[in-house]
């Protein structure tokens, strides 16, 4: 890969883990100058980046400027319908392929991601890197990119559900009954196991929306 190339991959990576990380939230305007200098890049491939983005509809113009993008009801709905079905059948190819050492990291995740319950932000990139696990134990390309491109547009809500109270200790429940559900090569348990767990986390963000709503 060429220098070019390479400055620009990481612009893209740089200013979508901004977002991910939410340094920018939905409705922030995102200026070329600004993302440049934050990241010691020029301002080239922030621009190549940010068309990127708007490509991937992470970004959208308010006139002439590009705001991350938010979601509204529907599209998150659509969204958690793709992400259980996609979870679903990462978990089922995982009992069926992932190895013995990838199950036993997913196991050292989960103990290890218990001590950040009362951490929704700590928890939250624990959760990201849970799941990625996961689909990389599926051992299916495809699928990989197809969930990639999900969680990337789940960047785009403001808030996690790990910050409802005493969503981190049932997420880790739950995270616990999917890893079982491997450890045992059960494919339908680990898939309706983890089809269940993004339900009941799209619950829990409705109730945090209509929470917000009433308090609006």
């Amino acid at each position: 890969m060429n220098q070019s190339k390479t400055t620009q991959t990481d612009a893209y990576s740089l200013v979508l883990e901004a977002i991910d990380m939410g340094l920018y939230k939905p409705g922030d305007r995102l200026v070329e100058s600004d993302l440049a200098e934050r990241f010691g890049v020029s301002r080239t491939p922030i621009r190549e980046a940010l068309q990127r983005l708007e490509t991937q509809s992470l970004l959208e113009r308010d006139g002439r400027s590009l705001i991350v993008a938010s979601l509204d009801h529907n599209q998150m709905a659509e969204l958690y319908v793709v992400r259980r079905e996609l979870e679903g059948l990462a978990a089922r190819l995982a009992a069926r392929h992932a190895t013995e050492e990838e199950i036993r990291v997913l196991r050292d995740m989960v103990t290890a991601d218990d001590a950040l319950v009362s951490d929704p932000a700590a928890l939250s990139r624990a959760n990201r890197r849970f799941h990625k696990q996961i689909h990389l134990a599926s051992h299916n390309r495809y699928l990989v990119q197809q969930l990639d491109l999900v969680h990337r547009t789940m960047a785009l809500m403001a808030t996690t559900s790990l910050a409802a109270t005493g969503r981190g200790e049932i997420a880790q429940s739950e995270h616990d009954g999917i890893v079982s559900a491997i450890e045992r090569r059960d494919e339908d348990a680990a898939d309706l196991a983890l089809k269940e767990h993004i339900s009941i986390a799209f619950m829990t963000r409705l109730k945090q929306d209509a929470g917000q709503r009433e308090r609006g």
